[in-house]
């Protein structure tokens, strides 16, 4: 019989360390050998980084961007695989997560959700077939009022599947904000439209709109646990994995061509 595999919970007093913890302690694959949080937030059970370091074999991380990167070089340290939730990373923070990857496997996804990494093949593959002078696209997400950042990771996921359907940068084409006389829209420009508001979970749509008709693929949230699920699967398939930076594609065995 295969051991179960030994998780860590970081910022396990937040929402989505609590959602984890139930989801693990429910897997009898998995064994939940550890739980913290920062030194300042006190709570029953909780252990230092380093105690939780020792015990495990993955840690799973739904806190914040500098603590994810700060946890990262620690885990490499350890020799401790990561599942990385957080979205918001500079590129000075992503660049300092993939220097950890050089050491031990990580997984890091804007979006944890199986459905919302198979919307983005879909995404890719409509982008590929429609002509960008004909299909204006636009990306839409709606998170919780407490959500910190704009677009959502999953929304830049979505717009980097399109602008890969159509063999571009979205650098080179996306436009996050609208605002004043804007003038008219350029073809082949990729949008964002975001709202923040009230406990919405997160919605995602991306709209391929042409003169004569209207394409929307869409994906919408309802609980927090559909994150769990796709977190336990990346954490699952890390463990035998060697060092690198990976993600839901990865995980799932989506081509990234």
């Amino acid at each position: 019989m295969t051991a179960p595999i030994r998780i860590a919970i970081a910022g396990a007093l937040g929402r989505m360390g609590q959602v984890m913890t139930a989801a693990v302690e429910a897997d009898p694959a998995l064994q939940l050998v550890a739980r913290f949080d920062r030194p300042d937030l006190p709570g029953e059970g909780l252990v230092s980084v380093d105690a939780a370091l020792a015990a495990c074999d993955v840690v799973i991380d739904f806190t914040l961007p500098a603590a994810s990167v700060v946890l990262a070089e620690q885990a490499a340290a350890a020799g401790v695989r990561m599942v990385v939730g957080p979205t918001g990373f500079t590129d000075a923070q992503v660049a300092a997560i993939r220097r950890s990857a050089a050491k031990v496997a990580i997984v890091r996804a804007g979006n944890f959700s199986l459905g919302l990494n198979i919307l983005m093949g879909f995404v890719a593959q409509a982008a590929r077939a429609l002509p960008a002078d004909a299909y204006d696209i636009e990306v839409f997400e709606a998170h919780h009022r407490h959500k910190v950042d704009a677009p959502s990771g999953a929304a830049l996921m979505l717009g980097e599947a399109a602008a890969r359907g159509r063999g571009v940068k979205l650098a080179d084409v996306g436009r996050r904000a609208r605002d004043g006389i804007t003038g008219e829209r350029p073809a082949g420009e990729i949008g964002f439209s975001v709202l923040r508001g009230g406990g919405i979970v997160g919605d995602h749509s991306v709209t391929f709109a042409a003169e004569e008709e209207i394409l929307t693929l869409s994906h919408s949230g309802r609980d927090r646990a559909l994150f769990a699920r796709g977190a336990l699967a990346a954490a699952k398939w890390v463990v035998a994995k060697p060092p690198g930076e990976y993600d839901m594609q990865d995980v799932l065995g989506f081509a990234k061509g």
